[in-house]
Parts: structure tokens; C-alpha cells; sequence
């Protein structure tokens, strides 16, 4: 199967490929949409077992962003880039750097940041090379680690979605967490602070540990996270979490985390749906690190400060359309995933228009 054959394809406007042999840089950086503005999606560092997976993978999280952005109101559009290697024994500045030639060679049509394996620290390098690098500290429009950003989204999305679905705060509700790094470490302070309990899993044994010694979380096998007793479940590791073998021994009756691509695919959400379970579409949910992104993008376009406030108003606006998501759902009697799917495409598709318009 060729590339514009790929079910992930689906209209991108552009997929580059990026070898430095002195490097040893392996990179995809997927363009999906510049309808609304450059697109903008971090980078992930990961052992892909081969490089269609790794170009699979940018496909479809570049996608993601497209609707992600869209429906965070933000004037840009979807794409992300994905390194092949381990970010653990891998990384090294000069590898950095190359990426950064990468970036470059795009002309601003895609702006970076961090994503899993990658950190703020990494992107430094990058931005040696080009300016289109977001998420770094040290100058005035400098937004920092969106991570923060993300978990507090997620957090207040996850709040109403328990309020919806279980009458009630989360205090005393049970949550599974199927990842607690960057984003899920944060999440899960902002849990436990409110009284939630937690049971959670990672495949990083200090990170587990840590998280659980300061929020008195049950600590399970990461096969197990399914089977947890838990009215909700927050997968906040790598995407496909939920597919058609995990579904059936989920307990939850809200599915909320901060995770990229939860569904193994659009079958699986109709399944979800058909369960009676309430479903946080992700791209909906885990918005708050792109506009925090979105907000130093907007601060160095135009030679400013970054803006708090502004990014906290988007994050409000997140939470309103997350409720125009459920709403629409529950009149329509339809899954959540198709809902928000169709609102997001029809606010790129009217942009898009708007741009051919113009032109």
C-alpha cells in the first residue's frame, strides 16, 4: 500500500522524510492542514520498529492536531514530526540541530515543540538552526513546558465529564491512569488534591514510584490498568489505548486522559458509545499544551510578551466547546468521537474556503 493509499493520509498537504547521516537523524515531519495557519505539533522521539510505523504514527497525531487546533479556536493548522531512536540512549545536541536544519527547510509551514522523549532542553538545540521552535524559556515571549498547561485542561475536562456522567465532584472517584510522565504526573497531583483516588501504571519504574509516594496511589502492572476498579479511566501514555480488546474490561464509565489518538479506531468509538460510556473525545480534552504553544507563537509573531491570561481565556473557551461536544451528543444520540470529528472538520473546511476566497 502506498502512502496516499494510507486510511491516515487522509488530504495532507504535505509528508517530509529528513536523513543527516552524521547525525544519524531519522525523521518524519507530517503536514496535515495549513487552512487555519502554520501548522503547529510538537515532536516525538520513539524506537518506531520500522520507519512506515513511525510515518503511520505522524499521520495520524498530525491529523489529530488539525482538529485539535481547530477546535482550541487557534489560527493554526496540524502537523507533527516524529524522530526515530531511543530517546533514552539517542539524543544528542548535534541530533537536535539537524532537526532543526529540518524544520527550517520547511519555511515556517510547520512550527515545533516537545512531545514524548522529547524536552524543552532538546528543542534549545533546534532552535539553533531555526526560529520556528516553540515551548522554550529564557526570552520574553517564552512560554515554557506546556505540559502544566496540558494536565490543567485535562483536569478540568475530566471534572465535567464526571459531573456529567456520575452526578457528583471527584472526590472519592476512582481513576485509572495509564501513563503519569510529564502530562499524567501533573494530572495526577491535580487528582489527588481533590480527593480522588488513583491507581496508576507507566512503564518508567521511578516515575511510578514517585508519583504514587505523593499521591498514595495503588500502583498495577501496566497489563492490569484495564482490569482497575475505577469509574474513570485516563489514558495519558501513547495512542490506541482503547481498541477492541481492551474495551470489554474497562469498568469506567468515563474515558478521559491525556493521551493522543485513544481509539484504536473509529469502530471502537461507536463500541464505546454503545456501552453507555462517556468518552472525552482527546483532541478536545488535551488542548491546553497547544495553546500554551499557540500563545508564545502569537508572542514572538508579533514581538510581544507571552500572555497568560490570554492562554487561560482559551482554556475556558476548550471547556465550552467540550460541553457543545457533549450536548450535541446526547441530543444527536450519537458517539462523542463522531461528533467532535464533524465540528472540527467543518471549522477547517470553512477556513480553508475562506483562504481559496481570498487568494
Amino acid at each position: 500500500m502506498t502512502l496516499f493509499d494510507s486510511a491516515d493520509f487522509e488530504g495532507h498537504e504535505g509528508v517530509h522524510a529528513f536523513f543527516d547521516e552524521k547525525t544519524g537523524l531519522k525523521c518524519v515531519i507530517a503536514v496535515h492542514s495549513t487552512a487555519r495557519g502554520p501548522a503547529a505539533g510538537g515532536c516525538r522521539m520513539w524506537p518506531y520498529a520500522s520507519a512506515e510505523a513511525a510515518q503511520d504514527d505522524a499521520l495520524r497525531l498530525s491529523r489529530a492536531m488539525s482538529y485539535k487546533n481547530a477546535m482550541a479556536d487557534l489560527d493554526l493548522g496540524g502537523g507533527k514530526a516524529v524522530i526515530i531512536g531511543d530517546s533514552r540512549t539517542q539524543k544528542t545536541p548535534a541530533l537536535f540541530e539537524a532537526f532543526g536544519r529540518a524544520v527550517e527547510t520547511l519555511g515556517g509551514r510547520y512550527w515545533t515543540a516537545e512531545d514524548v522523549g522529547v524536552s524543552p532542553g532538546d528543542l534549545v538545540h533546534a532552535r539553533k538552526a531555526t526560529r520556528y521552535v516553540a515551548g522554550l524559556e529564557g526570552h520574553p515571549a517564552a512560554s515554557g513546558d506546556p505540559s502544566p498547561v496540558t494536565a490543567e485542561g485535562v483536569f478540568r475536562g475530566l471534572c465535567l465529564c464526571v459531573q456529567r456522567a456520575l452526578g457528583r465532584d471527584l472526590a472519592g472517584v476512582t481513576v485509572a491512569m495509564q501513563g503519569v510522565g510529564h502530562v499524567g504526573g501533573r494530572l495526577a497531583d491535580k487528582l489527588a488534591a481533590v480527593g480522588a483516588k488513583l491507581v496508576i501504571t507507566d512503564v518508567n519504574p521511578e516515575v511510578l514510584h514517585a508519583v504514587a509516594a505523593r499521591t498514595g496511589a495503588r500502583i498495577v502492572p501496566p497489563a492490569a490498568i484495564f482490569d482497575a476498579e475505577a469509574e474513570v479511566f485516563a489514558p495519558c501514555a501513547l495512542g490506541g489505548a482503547i481498541s477492541a480488546e481492551t474495551l470489554p474490561r474497562l469498568r469506567a464509565r468515563v474515558i478521559a486522559g491525556a493521551a493522543n489518538n485513544q481509539l484504536a479506531d473509529a469502530a471502537v468509538g461507536r463500541a464505546v458509545f454503545a456501552r453507555g460510556i462517556l468518552y472525552a473525545p482527546d483532541y478536545v480534552l488535551n488542548g491546553g499544551g497547544i495553546i500554551n504553544v499557540a500563545g508564545e507563537i502569537r508572542a514572538l509573531e508579533r514581538g510581544e510578551a507571552f500572555d497568560p491570561a490570554w492562554v487561560d481565556g482559551k482554556l475556558d473557551r476548550l471547556a465550552q466547546t467540550l460541553e457543545e461536544v457533549l450536548d450535541r451528543a446526547k441530543a444527536e444520540n450519537r458517539p462523542t468521537s463522531e461528533v467532535a470529528k464533524e465540528i472540527a472538520r467543518n471549522r477547517i473546511s470553512l477556513a480553508a474556503e475562506a483562504k481559496r476566497q481570498a487568494a
